[in-house]
């Protein structure tokens, strides 16, 4: 693949300045202000006495030199070791403390990356790569916590700055004007690194988003990728975007490496030319050789600190550029609009489209000016080819996706105006393809009502078919269905995802139903359940199955976004219109009719 193939910014990213970054960055320190104001006292400590080692040791020479006794030189080594412990101590504070507000920070901004992420429509998952998103949530906030170790060396930096600047005006106010002007060469070659730095960073860490992507849905689609022998192929699809974010890590690391290197030369031609001018000033007796020596050995500490704080200011871009993927995905636009958030009384389970428009791509109409009324407790089954927009019906219904004109009455009030998670409290909803937990059966069924207890999910449950179905399961109820409930059948996973539903009791129960043939034994028993679930809800079913049409109280049938018959299923066989033909394509072979025929033209041959 091309170096930068797939390396575009998602739509949902921005551009903030530093300073809107230091704005957002200090709210989430803003908690931690006493750890932070300890740690800094630490910081000051620490680099107070790193800045004032010098001192002690040429005033200790001296004292050495004038008083010529024991007492003198052992109290320069306590002093000495007294500063190395005094140092240590309030390092190893500093540090610990920083490390735990890292990690608070950390877990607060994830926390907020994760709620901004599921508080989005599915739109968004739909257009956008779970994989890229997860790595914002996981890799991104982690770049961001070490660049917060990173801002606290550059205060201790500035500290030391501080403190031997003035110790070096102290000894020679000439030479530090000449050093002075060459502070601003190394600023300017920093500031060409940072600005480097932020941009390869940022396609780096867009790299790294692809291959947990990559990871992402190559473990997903395993089966299916072993089912056709695709192995090779989400291998070297993974090795594709693992080599590319490889190359760009290297490039990074590259340019990183090089701004210790590049600004230590300009300090050593700055100490050069520091040294001979000091020389100079030394021979024409404007300051004695001793000050000279300290200024010398001053400044190779102050250069420490400098360096430092230009290297370590290129590094914290990279967590800049993380911060700026996590605030963007924590901003990004809410697709579904929310009037208000009137609490939900008990639904009536009345639905009503009046000219509603809705698109999925502003150049792709799903349905226009479309209306339809849905009466309390009635089941309409919703028949159709695909795209006909029966299954955007049942999202729009859940709240899934936001429509873009007309509107959606549940119980004659504008469904924008509910609060959402109380009105999804009383929806039903089953997938085409149900999904279940890597647990038991019985906690899949709790999942929407928690304090349902193991001797209601048992009692409901020996209501389908006086409970055979429960006699297939190993343990019962206490079976373990495995990752995505694998170790069930498409049937039993379809058993269990009803009766996760008929203990929620909802008020309006969707239903896409799977097109996955079962056998006639487990048939009858899920259609015994719906039609437990039917006989106490407004249903909306989106039906592959004949028996699942002839047990609504009335068939819509779709093309293109539009209405176009409507009736019960005899009625609209004797129309000989739309119907007739879908029942022909898909429906005619699940007839009893069909089948009795086709044994009898079985037994005949």
């Amino acid at each position: 693949m091309g170096f930068f193939e797939g390396l575009d910014a998602e739509r949902y990213d921005r551009t903030y300045s530093d300073r809107e970054l230091v704005r957002r960055m200090a709210d989430y320190f803003r908690p931690h202000i006493l750890q932070i104001v300890i740690s800094s006292l630490a910081l000051a400590v620490t680099s107070a006495t790193f800045a004032l080692s010098p001192i002690v040791v040429s005033e200790g020479v001296d004292l050495i030199v004038q008083a010529g006794s024991d007492q003198a030189m052992t109290a320069v080594v306590v002093a000495l070791f007294a500063i190395g412990v005094l140092m240590w101590g309030s390092n190893w504070i500093r540090r610990r403390l920083i490390a735990r507000t890292a990690g608070d920070v950390m877990l607060a901004l994830r926390q907020d990356a994760f709620v901004a992420v599921v508080d989005q429509a599915l739109s968004f998952f739909g257009e956008f790569q779970s994989g890229r998103i997860v790595s914002r949530i996981t890799s991104d906030t982690e770049e961001f916590a070490k660049m917060i170790v990173l801002l606290t060396d550059i205060l201790s930096q500035f500290l030391q700055m501080g403190v031997l600047f003035v110790v070096l005006v102290r000894i020679s106010s000439g030479l530090t004007l000449w050093l002075l002007a060459f502070l601003p060469v190394l600023y300017l070659a920093a500031q060409g690194f940072r600005w480097l730095a932020r941009r390869v960073t940022r396609v780096w860490l867009r790299a790294l988003a692809n291959v947990n992507a990559a990871i992402k849905e190559a473990v997903t689609g395993i089966a299916v990728a072993k089912n056709f022998r695709q192995e090779r192929a989400i291998y070297d699809r993974f090795d594709g975007v693992n080599l590319q974010a490889y190359d760009i890590n290297v490039r990074r690391g590259l340019v990183l490496a090089m701004v210790f290197p590049v600004l230590n030369g300009l300090a050593g031609g700055a100490t050069a030319l520091l040294i001979y001018l000091g020389g100079l000033s030394v021979a024409e007796g404007a300051i004695t050789f001793g000050a000279w020596f300290l200024f010398v050995n001053s400044l190779d500490r102050f250069w420490f600190p400098v360096l430092n704080l230009s290297a370590v200011w290129t590094q914290i871009q990279g967590g800049l550029s993380a911060a700026e993927r996590v605030f963007a995905l924590i901003d990004a636009e809410r697709a579904l609009v929310q009037l208000e958030q009137r609490p939900v009384p008990k639904l009536r389970g009345e639905v009503r489209f009046e000219h509603l428009d809705f698109h999925y791509k502003p150049d792709e109409p799903v349905l226009a000016d479309f209306s339809l009324e849905i009466a309390p407790g009635e089941s309409v089954a919703l028949v159709g080819h695909t795209g006909a927009g029966k299954s955007t019906i049942a999202k729009l219904i859940a709240r899934f996706y936001e429509f873009q004109g007309g509107s959606l009455l549940v119980d004659g009030m504008d469904i924008r105006r509910f609060d959402l998670h109380a009105y999804r409290s009383q929806l039903g909803i089953v997938s085409q393809v149900p999904f279940l937990f890597s647990d038991s059966v019985a906690e899949n069924i709790r999942y929407a009502k928690p304090d349902v207890t193991d001797a209601e999910i048992e009692a409901l449950a020996r209501r389908i078919g006086s409970g055979e179905w429960l006699e297939t399961l190993p343990d019962g109820l206490s079976t373990q269905v495995g990752e995505r409930g694998g170790r069930l059948s498409m049937g039993q996973r379809q058993l269990v995802s009803l009766l996760r539903v008929m203990v929620q009791r909802p008020s309006i129960f969707i239903l896409d139903e799977a097109t996955a043939s079962v056998d006639p034994f487990t048939e009858s028993q899920i259609q015994q359940a719906l039609e437990l679930v039917l006989s106490e809800t407004t249903s909306i079913l989106i039906a592959h199955r004949l028996s699942t049409v002839r047990a609504s109280d009335r068939i819509i049938v779709l093309r293109d976004g539009q209405r176009i018959e409507e009736g019960n299923h005899d009625q609209l066989m004797a129309q000989g219109g739309h119907y007739a033909e879908l029942y022909d394509t898909y429906f005619r072979h699940q007839s009893l009719e069909y089948v009795e025929q086709a044994r009898r033209m079985a037994a005949a041959d």
